[in-house]
């Protein structure tokens, strides 16, 4: 599991507040270089930042293009996501295939692959056939790694991908692999430095090119003559039920899958076997099926039973007219049979909150005081005895009848510390899919600045944060974390919690399959502290050494867009 560190210890020397204003300059001036408008740009060099002018400027123009920006959301109608397959338009927007001379690169390298045995994997044969005669060759070969490639990639691409990654290995990589073309050369798959352990089940992350340590593969039992063409995934799957050791290279390598290896007919019955051999091994009740695009698993888990009891946390002040709505849709859609609702009031004064809160049959916890997300949660928590808590905003509205069994299911894996969901906009838009930090943290929708639908974003997957909206956590693991930081009163408070979390050795998984709408702002408003957000810049170091383990390290999402950057 990749390490995240805080750097707010002891050990640590904090930013300055000239370098916290710095990163922010930089971070804007990069938005606007890249995504923003010939007149941001103009503006943008002509007022400066953190200027008397640059803030003369917003305060004067802010109002009316807010209002312009809405009305133009309105007028827009819903954006059309195209497959990874079949996408035309380039993605990343600046991504460009490269055109190389590989021989030339591979002689550049000067590399010795005398430790690498380059195996060639026919598309024609059968594919227990080709599984034979790959194990054959790991029990005779005396190399130290093992390269899988298509047997149409030329020789000097093999080789320059294998020298590629050999040069990138360290003495405790178990599997070493890189970014690869895909089927589509304008839009390539680009891949995390973290190899999920439950985005794995949903599909083969890993792929190729990449080199395998021999013993490490042998020790695992070779590759398994029942996965079928998704023998790669299998073992990729073992390998890290055994704590194998994954090393990403961000770069796109010659020498990936063949178009073929993506086609439906290929591998989609192969991919549910292996996935649910995966789950059978791990003791894990559930079962895989076909997801929404080829390789793509769909893998549900069975609720624990008897039905852990689970508290819904709902802070307000006053909007009981959200309140009431978002309950009645708890009660109306929820199929699960143990749950409780508790109401946090953060200072409610209209009548119809106070009787509201008289009549209703749940419990009020009163939270006085200025508002403080963090704190008002973490008072509703200290006042549940629940096995597991949700924290929910009061301007949603559940849409997934199972959305607690699915929920739990996830959270009562013993590795998994925090479970979030999917929410839909009031037109039925995705407006968050997972907290993505690249290089800060945003909500992730691939119906606005994620316009890509593939694997990648329709699985259950590990990530870096979901927002505190909607969070499913065991109430003693979340006392154990301290609860959210109440310093951060108002944001950031829900993706620190994930990243402290992780830092506990637990995962922090989102679920597509769970929805909910989100009437985003209508209850906190405009409420959005700078204070806060450079708290959580200093403490994790954003803007600097930090790396979302669980999004493509050669991704920016910069403003509505994303761009393909190599480190």
């Amino acid at each position: 599991m990749p390490l995240l560190q805080r750097f707010d210890e002891d050990t640590v020397t904090p930013l300055t507040p000239e370098e916290l204003k710095s990163r922010w300059v930089h971070f804007h001036q990069e938005i606007r270089r890249l995504s923003g408008t010939r007149l941001q740009r103009v503006a943008g060099r002509m007022l400066g930042e953190d200027t008397w002018r640059y803030k003369t400027a917003r305060t004067i123009f802010r109002p009316p293009l807010r209002a312009w920006r809405k009305w133009r959301k309105k007028e827009k109608t819903r954006p059309t996501l195209v497959s990874a397959a079949q996408a035309t338009e380039i993605y990343p927007v600046n991504y460009r295939p490269r055109v190389t001379d590989y021989s030339l690169e591979y002689s550049a390298l000067n590399a010795d692959l005398s430790d690498v045995v380059i195996v060639e994997v026919p598309r024609d044969t059968e594919a227990r056939a080709v599984i034979e005669s790959l194990n054959t060759t790991l029990n005779e070969t005396t190399a130290e790694w093992f390269f899988l490639c298509d047997s149409e990639v030329t020789s000097d691409a093999r080789n320059y991908s294998a020298a590629r990654l050999l040069a990138h290995a360290t003495s405790g990589d178990d599997v070493v692999f890189a970014d690869e073309a895909g089927p589509n050369q304008f839009a390539p798959i680009l891949k995390s430095p973290g190899v999920g352990p439950h985005t794995l089940l949903s599909y083969n992350v890993v792929g190729r090119p990449a080199l395998w340590r021999v013993e490490t593969l042998f020790a695992a039992g070779g590759f398994s003559l029942d996965a079928g063409w998704t023998f790669e995934h299998d073992a990729y799957l073992r390998l890290s039920e055994r704590g194998a050791t994954f090393h990403h290279l961000a770069r796109v390598l010659p020498a990936g899958r063949s178009a073929r290896d993506f086609e439906a007919d290929r591998i989609d019955d192969d991919s549910v076997r292996v996935v649910q051999a995966a789950l059978a091994r791990r003791g894990w009740r559930g079962t895989a099926a076909l997801g929404e695009r080829a390789g793509l698993v769909r893998w549900t888990l069975d609720a624990p039973s008897p039905a852990p009891s689970i508290d819904i946390i709902i802070p307000t002040r006053d909007r009981i007219d959200l309140v009431r709505q978002c309950i009645d849709a708890i009660e109306e859609q929820t199929t699960y049979p143990n749950y409780s609702i508790i109401l946090l009031d953060n200072d409610s004064v209209e009548e119809a909150s106070l009787a509201y809160f008289r009549e209703t049959k749940y419990r009020v916890v009163p939270c006085p005081g200025p508002f403080n997300y963090a704190k008002i949660v973490n008072r509703g928590v200290n006042h549940s005895s629940a096995d597991y808590i949700v924290t929910l905003n009061n301007d949603t509205v559940v849409v997934t009848p199972d959305w607690l069994e699915q929920l739990i299911s996830l959270a009562s894996l013993e590795d998994v510390g925090i479970v979030g969901a999917c929410l839909l906009d009031r037109d039925g838009r995705r407006e968050h899919e997972s907290i993505v930090i690249s290089p800060y943290p945003q909500h992730l929708r691939t119906d606005s600045n994620y316009p890509h639908a593939d694997n990648f974003s329709l699985a259950v997957r590990d990530v870096a944060a979901v927002t505190g909206a909607v969070q499913m956590v065991e109430r003693e693991f979340w006392q154990h974390l301290g609860g959210m930081d109440e310093q951060l009163a108002v944001v950031m408070n829900d993706v620190d919690i994930c990243l402290r979390a992780q830092i506990e050795g637990r995962y922090v998984i989102y679920t597509p399959h769970v929805r909910l709408y989100h009437h985003v702002g209508s209850s906190r408003g405009d409420l959005d502290p700078l204070e806060d957000r450079n708290r959580f810049i200093s403490r994790w170091d954003i803007f600097g050494s930090f790396r979302d383990p669980y999004f493509p390290e050669s991704l920016l999402l910069l403003g509505e867009k994303m761009y393909f950057f190599v480190r």
